[in-house]
C-alpha cells in the first residue's frame, strides 16, 4: 500500500509550499506541475494557472503537465477528465504514482518552490486560497479505505534528499493516529466484504435448490396432466384402478440418488390439518 493521505499532504506541502489541505485539491493540476518541476526544473510555470478556480483552467494545467510527460518520454497515462473532477479516489491514486516517480528520479538538493513560481500568475497564493470550491466538490466522493499500490517498481533513494522541515511532536502523533485509523477502516472493510461474499454464496445455493425442487414437482404435474388428457381421449382404455396406480407412481417417483429423509420425531404421519 502507498503512502496515506496525511503523509502525501505533508510531503506536498514541504515540497511546494502551497498549503494543501485535501487530496481533492490536486485536481487543479498545479501540484503535479510543481512536482515535475522539482525533478526536471524545466516546467514552464508561467503557463500554469496557480489561481485556477474552474474546471477548464484545471484542464489547461494538466495539458502543461502532459507536455512535460511527452518531452521526457514518461510512459504514464494522465486521466485528465477524471482528475479535473476533483474526486478523492482518482486524485489519490495518481498522486501516489507521482510520489513513486519523484522518489525514483528526484535529483536531490533543495528546491525553492516559491522562487521558481515567483513570476507566475497567482504563484504566491496557497492552494487553500485559490481553490476553496475544490474540497467541497471532492469530499462527497471521499472513501475511508486506502488505495492499493499502483506501481510495482521499488523506489530509488535520492542521491541527496532535500532538507525537510521539522515536524512537531503533535504533528507526528496526528500522522500516526490517522495511519492507524486508516488501517482499522481497511480491516473492517475487508471483514465486511468477506461476510457479504459468504452471504451471497449461501443465497445462491438456496436459490439453486429451490429452482431444482420447483422443476422436479412441475415435471410431475406435467406428466399427470399429459396422462389424464390421454385417458380422456381414450375413455375406457384403462380401468380406474390402473389410472390411479399410474398417477400414484408418477407422484412418488424420485430422481436418481434421492434419499428419503428420516421421519421427524413427534410428528404423526397420519395427522391432518
Amino acid at each position: 500500500m502507498g503512502e496515506s493521505r496525511t503523509e502525501l499532504i505533508a510531503w506536498i506541502n514541504d515540497l511546494s509550499q502551497l498549503g494543501l489541505t485535501k487530496i481533492e485539491q490536486c485536481g487543479t493540476g498545479i501540484i503535479h506541475c510543481v512536482i515535475m518541476d522539482s525533478i526536471y526544473r524545466d516546467v514552464p510555470l508561467k503557463k500554469v494557472k496557480f489561481n485556477a478556480k474552474h474546471e477548464y483552467e484545471y484542464i489547461a494545467n494538466f495539458k502543461v503537465l502532459q507536455a512535460i510527460f511527452d518531452k521526457h518520454k514518461i510512459d504514464q497515462d494522465i486521466p485528465i477528465e477524471r482528475l479535473a473532477k476533483c474526486k478523492m479516489q482518482d486524485n489519490l491514486e495518481f498522486l501516489q504514482w507521482m510520489k513513486k516517480y519523484w522518489d525514483q528520479f528526484y535529483p536531490g538538493g533543495a528546491y525553492d518552490a516559491l522562487a521558481r513560481r515567483a513570476s507566475s500568475p497567482g504563484g504566491g497564493a496557497s492552494v487553500s486560497n485559490m481553490s476553496r470550491s475544490t474540497a467541497s466538490k471532492g469530499s462527497a466522493n471521499s472513501i475511508a479505505t486506502g488505495m492499493k499500490k499502483t506501481l510495482s517498481t521499488p523506489s530509488v533513494a535520492a542521491a541527496a534528499p532535500a532538507p525537510k522541515r521539522a515536524v512537531s511532536r503533535g504533528g507526528t502523533a496526528a500522522i500516526g493516529t490517522a495511519a492507524k485509523r486508516n488501517q482499522e477502516l481497511e480491516e473492517e472493510y475487508q471483514r465486511n466484504m468477506a461476510e457479504m461474499t459468504q452471504q451471497t454464496m449461501e443465497l445462491k445455493l438456496t436459490v439453486e435448490q429451490v429452482e431444482k425442487e420447483r422443476e422436479f414437482y412441475f415435471t410431475k404435474l406435467r406428466a399427470i396432466e399429459v396422462f389424464v388428457q390421454e385417458q380422456m381421449e381414450n375413455v375406457g382404455a384403462m380401468g380406474v384402478g390402473d389410472v390411479l396406480e399410474h398417477i400414484q407412481a408418477i407422484m412418488y417417483q424420485v430422481e436418481e440418488g434421492f434419499e428419503i429423509p428420516d421421519p421427524v420425531e413427534g410428528v404423526d404421519e397420519e395427522e391432518t390439518y
